[in-house]
C-alpha cells in the first residue's frame, strides 16, 4: 500500500513540476508590447491636431500596453508633426493609468524639456550604427552621438527616468556603410557599459529578413543576457509574420508596433516603410497563447478611432 501511495505521489510531483516548468516557460516568453503612435504620426502628411492626438492617446492608455511611445521633444522644423508634444504630455498627465510613457529625444535640450514632465517614464534616443544616418537623423557623428548619450543619460538619472537606446539601421542601411553583427555588438557593449539596460534593434528602412534577424538577435541576446533587447521593425504588409517569428524564436520578447502598421522614419529615405502592425502582434500572441495584458475591446475601440485620424 505504501509503495502505491509513494508511486502516486511521485507521479503527482512530476506532473506538478512539468506544469510549473510550462508556466515558467510561458512567462519567460510573454511579449511586451510598445505602441508607437508617435512613429505613426511623425511622417503623416496631414497635420493631426493637438486635440485629436490627446483624444487618441487617452484611448490608447485604456488598452493596457506596456509602454506608449506618445511623442518626441525634437526640432519642430525637422519634425513639425511633433511640435505640440509638450501640450499632449500635459493633457494626458492625469490619464496615465498603468501604461508607462516614452518620449523620443535627439539631444540634451530635448531631454531637459521632457524631464519637466514627471509622468514620462522613459526617454528614447536614436543611436545609429550608420554614420550617414546618424548625421542625417541627429546632425551628429557616431562619436559625437556617444558623448550625447552620456549627457542624456546624466539627465535621465538625475530625474529618475530611464534611457532606452534605439540602434537604428541595425539590419543594414541604404548608404553603403559597413554593417555586420560585430558592429552591432560593439555598440551594444559600449552602450551597456554606460548603464543602458534596454536596447531596441531597429530595422529603420524595412530591409531585415528572417536570416539577418536570427543572425543579429541570436548574437546580441546571447552576448548580453542581462539586457532587455527589443525589436522595432518597419515592415511591408506581407513580411510582418516572418520577421516576428524569427525575432521571437531568437529570444526577443519586446516588440514595438503601431496600429494598422502606420508610420516609418521620415529621416531615413523618401519612401516610408510602415511599422509592425500592432493588430498582427496581438494575433501572433493569441495564436501562441502568450500572456498579454491587453484589453481587446479597448484595443479595437482605439483601432476604430485611428481610422478617423489617419486619412
Amino acid at each position: 500500500m505504501k509503495s502505491k501511495i509513494y508511486y502516486k505521489s511521485i507521479i503527482y510531483i512530476g506532473t506538478l513540476i512539468d506544469s510549473l516548468t510550462f508556466e515558467l516557460e510561458i512567462m519567460k516568453n510573454s511579449i511586451k508590447i510598445i505602441e508607437c503612435p508617435r512613429d505613426a504620426m511623425q511622417g503623416f502628411p496631414r497635420i493631426i491636431s493637438t486635440e485629436e492626438k490627446i483624444d487618441y492617446m487617452k484611448s490608447l492608455l485604456e488598452v493596457g500596453f506596456d509602454i506608449l511611445d506618445f511623442g518626441s521633444f525634437v526640432s519642430a522644423k525637422a519634425i513639425p508633426q511633433m511640435k505640440d508634444t509638450p501640450l499632449v504630455a500635459e493633457a494626458i498627465m492625469n490619464f496615465k493609468k498603468d501604461t508607462k510613457l516614452l518620449a523620443i529625444v535627439a539631444n540634451e535640450r530635448g531631454a531637459q524639456e521632457s524631464v519637466a514632465f514627471p509622468h514620462i517614464d522613459y526617454l528614447g534616443y536614436p543611436f545609429s550604427i550608420s554614420e550617414s544616418f546618424q548625421l542625417r537623423n541627429t546632425n551628429s557623428t557616431i562619436e559625437e552621438s556617444i558623448h550625447r548619450v552620456d549627457d542624456i543619460l546624466k539627465i535621465t538619472k538625475e530625474s529618475g527616468k530611464e534611457l532606452i537606446i534605439y540602434i537604428s539601421m541595425a539590419f543594414g542601411n541604404p548608404y553603403g556603410d559597413i554593417w555586420n553583427a560585430e558592429i552591432v555588438n560593439k555598440y551594444v557593449e559600449i552602450l551597456s557599459s554606460k548603464g543602458i539596460r534596454i536596447i531596441a534593434l531597429s530595422d529603420t528602412i524595412g530591409v531585415a529578413n528572417p536570416e539577418s534577424i536570427r543572425y543579429i538577435f541570436s548574437s546580441v541576446i546571447d552576448s548580453n543576457p542581462s539586457l532587455e533587447i527589443g525589436a522595432h521593425f518597419h515592415t511591408t504588409a506581407d513580411s510582418w509574420e516572418e520577421k516576428l517569428v524569427a525575432a521571437f524564436e531568437s529570444g526577443c520578447t519586446r516588440f514595438d508596433g503601431a496600429i494598422k502598421g502606420l508610420g516609418g522614419c521620415p529621416m531615413a529615405k523618401d519612401e516610408l516603410v510602415g511599422n509592425m502592425p500592432t493588430e498582427k502582434l496581438l494575433e501572433f500572441c493569441i495564436k501562441r497563447e502568450l500572456p498579454i495584458n491587453i484589453d481587446k475591446s479597448k484595443f479595437w475601440e482605439s483601432y476604430k478611432k485611428s481610422e478617423s485620424i489617419f486619412f
